[in-house]
């Protein structure tokens, strides 16, 4: 996704309905076009004037309105051809720009910490300001004019065909895409409404961890801790490693997260601190005394079947992307599922996997418990103090003013030369996130980028800052893929792995953001090992989320209750396959906690390409300036992904790399 949350608002496809216009008619208008312009143009004419039929309708306009529309638009001078192409870029940019700045407005109360969320505030942030804009260019004829001059490629053919294209055939191929469907604005309207409500549940979906408590009632967190699921709790149990007694509160968290995914979890103890909670026994205590309060409704399974059911809704104006599948990976990420799949399952199933997991219960000097999918002890910070790099953060960044004031100084260090980052720091804004945080980039190059992070009241904490680089990895990308771009229908990046690999390689450079670099001669193994094991965490949790999604279509009248027990069983078959064999455990049900899975439709799988594109972009960036290639790769633009990889570093995606840089890891450091 170019947008973290792209699903809520870049709802490029427009509705279809089946054309109205008798055959014979297309081929009449066809052949007095053929006459009038040259056999040349055949090909062109008969597959505009086609593409035009499939998607006029009675409203557009009778078959004579039809026939004159054709034989009066129809462009065979390349000068206007050229000329055109820039206009519908200009006033795209205008439109799609300006419709981000409303839905951005809208939806600040419940996106930002900013105040006391009224009813209204969610009212305006499910106006979605995109849902008429299809319609209304196929109305307005806009849309026909690009049917009319210009062909829509599926897949294969932009795969076959893409070698050879320039620039300006990839901006047409691009323009011409947005007008491959036709939904209606109520559809689209129903989607936004169903991915803000799910979103606004994922983002106050905190817990109280000092009120989290075993038999013996000791305090395990600190107070005011308060964390959001699943970002917080997972981030929080990665900590613990680098703690001599860390391991009783990774425990306590997988407890947390299993209530969570069986919605065992009291619904008292969600985003409060009313009450103590044993998540071990699952008893909720006031004043020592428990209490009886009802678990969560399976909220959480509702909120993905809401998003299921407005998804399939829009299906039948999709006639070239029938299902949320089909969209995801064959337009979003231009990578047919069976090929993506097959690299996630590569990466899983290498025999070094289990040498690797081998090491980490060395180096833990226990067996592997199933949390250890997070294991971070080959990150340069894990033997780093987590409070003392709470107060170092929290000193130097106490609000959010005092990030955006760094800014500069931050992508210095990453580096981007002094001009490249005062540009770059005007054109990004830091808000206040009552999430986890988030990127939201721009439409329109005279926008800002939104840098979305969470800061308590007691200043940014480290996990509050690992995101925060994560999400200048993406603003970055943003910044660079549109304001520099010569096209504006390629700006972007190829799909959201791109950017999430981006926001991957910040991410990892942290720790030298905090002047405390580790850099020694095994950084370079304990990065691969770092890597690959986190990649095969997320290419597990992304297989849930295709399973789930196939689960969903499957059964379309499921209810919630029956989601949530789909969801475990897939959870479990997932793990039994590719971790029970490393970790000699069954039936475990932790790859089903990502909140990714209910808010995002289908995103969950971007991160592990992410992952493995990151690792590629790290190799070649070995002996080379960041700040330079990174500019000079964004300037690609939204070509297709192995397309882009090719320009960016040589080669297309492949986990190659990570897996064999891994053995050399595993033979040096085991």
């Amino acid at each position: 996704m170019k947008k973290i949350i792209a699903s809520l608002f870049i709802l490029w496809g427009i509705s279809f309905a089946g054309g109205t216009v008798e055959k014979s008619v297309i081929q009449s208008v066809s052949e007095k076009l053929i006459a009038q312009h040259g056999k040349t143009c055949q090909a062109r004419i008969e597959k505009g004037v086609a593409q035009v039929a499939q998607f006029w309708q009675k409203e557009d306009g009778d078959d004579a309105v039809f026939a004159k529309f054709c034989m009066e638009n129809f462009i065979t001078n390349p000068e206007e051809l050229d000329l055109t192409l820039q206009r519908y870029e200009t006033n795209l940019e205008t439109l799609y720009g300006h419709s981000l700045e409303i839905y951005r407005d809208f939806s600040k109360p419940i996106q930002l910490d900013i105040g006391r969320l009224l009813p209204v505030d969610y009212l305006f942030a499910e106006y979605d300001p995109y849902a008429h804009i299809a319609e209304d260019l196929f109305k307005t004829k806009n849309a026909f004019i690009v049917l009319l001059n210009h062909p829509i490629y599926n897949l294969e053919e932009i795969l076959e065909k893409n070698s050879t294209w320039t620039r300006k055939d990839w901006a047409w191929a691009r323009l011409t895409a947005n007008f491959s469907d036709r939904v209606p604005a109520e559809i689209s309207q129903n989607l936004t409404k169903a991915y803000v409500k799910a979103d606004d549940y994922i983002s106050n979906y905190n817990i109280f961890m000092h009120n989290l408590a075993a038999d013996d009632d000791q305090k395990l967190f600190p107070e005011n801790l308060r964390l959001i699921s699943h970002w917080g709790l997972r981030d929080e149990l990665k900590s613990q490693y680098a703690n001599a007694d860390g391991l009783v509160r990774q425990k306590m968290i997988q407890q947390v997260m299993e209530r969570i995914i069986r919605q065992e979890i009291p619904q008292a103890v969600i985003n409060s601190g009313e009450y103590q909670w044993d998540p071990f026994s699952n008893t909720l205590y006031s004043d020592q005394k428990p209490v009886e309060k009802p678990s969560e409704p399976d909220t959480r399974y509702q909120m993905l079947l809401d998003i299921f059911q407005a998804e399939k809704n829009s299906d039948p104006y999709y006639p070239t992307f029938p299902t949320k599948m089909d969209r995801k990976f064959q337009r979003d990420r231009e990578i047919p599922e069976q090929k993506f799949e097959s690299l996630l399952v590569t990466m899983l199933k290498d025999p070094v996997a289990k040498k690797v997991a081998k090491l980490i219960s060395k180096r833990l000097d226990r067996d592997l418990l199933p949390f250890d999918i997070w294991y971070n002890g080959f990150e340069q910070r894990s033997g780093v103090n987590q409070s003392e790099l709470d107060k170092l953060v929290g000193e130097k960044y106490p609000n959010v003013a005092a990030f955006q004031n760094d800014l500069t100084n931050i992508l210095i260090k990453l580096g981007f030369d002094e001009k490249t980052a005062q540009f770059l720091k005007t054109k990004i804004v830091v808000d206040p996130s009552r999430g986890a945080g988030h990127a939201m980039g721009a439409e329109r190059r005279a926008d800002q980028a939104h840098l979305r992070t969470r800061i308590a009241k007691t200043g940014m904490t480290y996990k509050g800052f690992n995101i925060a680089i994560h999400e200048l990895g993406h603003n970055v990308e943003q910044v660079f893929s549109l304001n520099l771009i010569d096209h504006y229908m390629l700006h972007g990046v190829p799909n959201t792995a791109f950017t999430e690999a981006f926001a991957f390689v910040f991410q990892s450079r942290d720790m030298l953001v905090l002047g405390k670099n580790t850099d020694n001669e095994e950084a370079e193994y304990l990065k691969a090992l770092d890597t690959y094991w986190s990649t095969c965490e997320i290419a597990a949790v992304g297989l849930v989320d295709i399973k789930v999604w196939h689960w969903l279509y499957d059964h379309p009248d499921a209810s919630k209750a029956d989601l949530k027990n789909a969801v475990m069983d897939i959870a479990k078959n997932v793990w039994n396959e590719y971790y029970a064999p490393i970790f000699g455990i069954n039936d475990v049900i932790l790859l089903g906690i990502y909140s990714h899975m209910i808010d995002a439709g289908l995103y969950l799988p971007d991160y592990s390409l992410g992952h493995i594109i990151m690792f590629q972009i790290e190799q070649y960036l070995k002996d080379k300036n960041l700040g330079q290639e990174m500019e000079r790769m964004c300037k690609i633009g939204s070509i297709t992904p192995d397309a882009w990889m090719q320009q960016a570093v040589g080669s297309p995606i492949s986990v190659d790399p990570l897996i064999t840089a891994t053995k050399k890891a595993v033979q040096v450091l085991d």
